[in-house]
């Protein structure tokens, strides 16, 4: 597991058939980045509590944060706070300040379903966005975000807000050169320069004026320069079309 590192499961029938665009899985890699976190991994489930427990023990292993996406509410597929209770070997209990809440919220009108929203892994702690009437779930490391993506986006930010992390730093160069005649230089640097992110994406667009773009990142600039003043020099002359 790498210390400080996230991952997110994304839960919802309604994103494996289409009927539904996942946002929140591209908002959280953004904004994890934003914050210097280093995603780990993301994998999207459907409403099965098996699925869930095995993407949710998954992810603990790989990362010291977990984010849910969805599956929060009162209704028969809303299984994520079962799974993830499972996954952390936990029971499923009612938290008295959640079903005042959702009393409160609901009032004489509320259907007995709607208590379900009292349920939490046992041990859960509650953070709570002003504005928003339901809090986000934490236990042990996973925080349960809604999938609706205002919701979501909202919440989200109270969690990274508690998180500490370094924001790379990026310099990318515009190549008029193919990959391949650019591999054996990049081996050459990442190998021995294996704290520095390197990326070679090819462009196949001729009207976009270049062939390849490589990305090169670190939270320490020195580093970045560092590489970046070595791809000038090894790749071949005239290689390099701009950096920005």
């Amino acid at each position: 597991m790498e210390r400080g590192s996230a991952a997110a499961v994304i839960i919802g029938n309604e994103v494996l058939t289409a009927k539904v665009q996942d946002l929140n899985g591209p908002l959280l890699a953004r904004r994890l980045r934003d914050r210097g976190i280093p995603l780990r991994g993301m994998t999207i489930v459907p409403d099965e509590i098996d699925a869930i427990v095995e993407a949710v023990a998954h992810s603990r292993s790989i990362a010291s944060h977990v984010f849910t996406s969805g599956g929060i509410g009162p209704t028969h597929d809303d299984v994520t706070v079962r799974g993830v209770a499972l996954a952390l070997g936990r029971r499923v209990v009612r938290l008295e300040p959640l079903e005042r809440m959702v009393r409160a919220h609901y009032g004489e009108a509320m259907a007995p379903e709607a208590l379900r929203l009292a349920e939490a892994p046992e041990g859960t702690e509650l953070l709570w966005r002003e504005g928003i009437w339901y809090p986000i779930l934490h236990c042990e490391g996973v925080y349960l975000l809604p999938g609706v993506p205002q919701l979501f986006q909202h919440q989200l930010e109270v969690v990274l807000a508690r998180m500490e992390g370094a924001p790379p730093k990026l310099r990318t160069l515009y190549l008029s050169l193919e990959e391949a005649v650019i591999a054996h230089v990049l081996d050459r640097v990442a190998l021995e320069l294996p704290q520095v992110a390197i990326g070679s994406y090819p462009e196949f667009d001729r009207s976009a004026g270049y062939r390849v773009k490589v990305t090169v990142e670190s939270t320490q600039l020195a580093l970045v320069d560092e590489v970046v003043g070595r791809l000038k020099r090894e790749l071949p002359a005239g290689g390099v079309l701009r950096i920005e």
